[in-house]
């Protein structure tokens, strides 16, 4: 039987070979990831930069008829044309009105005319009616037949 010094220098050895896999394992992706990242980065690069060449190449070729001469689809030429930063800007999104939590405090104002109407006339609350010209109830509605 294995003393306990025997058994601590073991677990140690396992451990070591085990860590040493680890990092070699984390140290491989790492790099793989950055080059990966690398890569990704020029690839838009290459893809905007392509968008802008196929912008200024409108006036006097079409992406079908470059398509066709080039063996490159459509799909992908109509995408990298997408892929180029709009000269324009792009337009903001409104901020929401209303208290802090961005909720429209409907209930310190009166509803309008209209929505007063439709509150009057609108269907009971519940399933949507089935559209055959008969009447939606809350209520199941039951018949004797005799």
């Amino acid at each position: 039987m294995a003393t306990t010094q025997e058994i601590e220098r073991r677990v140690a050895e396992a451990d070591a070979a085990r860590s040493a896999q680890r990092s070699a394992a984390a140290q491989r992706i790492g790099e793989l990831a950055q080059r990966r990242a690398t890569v990704a980065e020029q690839l838009g690069d290459i893809e905007r930069e392509l968008g802008e060449a196929l912008a200024q190449a409108r006036d006097v070729i079409g992406i079908d008829e470059l398509a066709r001469f080039t063996d490159v689809p459509a799909a992908d030429l109509t995408r990298w044309l997408g892929s180029r930063k709009s000269s324009r800007p792009q337009r903001k999104t409104p901020k929401p009105t209303g208290d802090a939590s961005g909720v429209k405090n409907a209930a310190r104002r009166e509803p309008s005319t209209r929505e007063a109407q439709a509150g009057q006339t609108s269907a009971p609350t519940g399933a949507p009616a089935p559209g055959d010209g008969t009447v939606n109830t809350a209520e199941p509605v039951t018949a004797e037949v005799g």
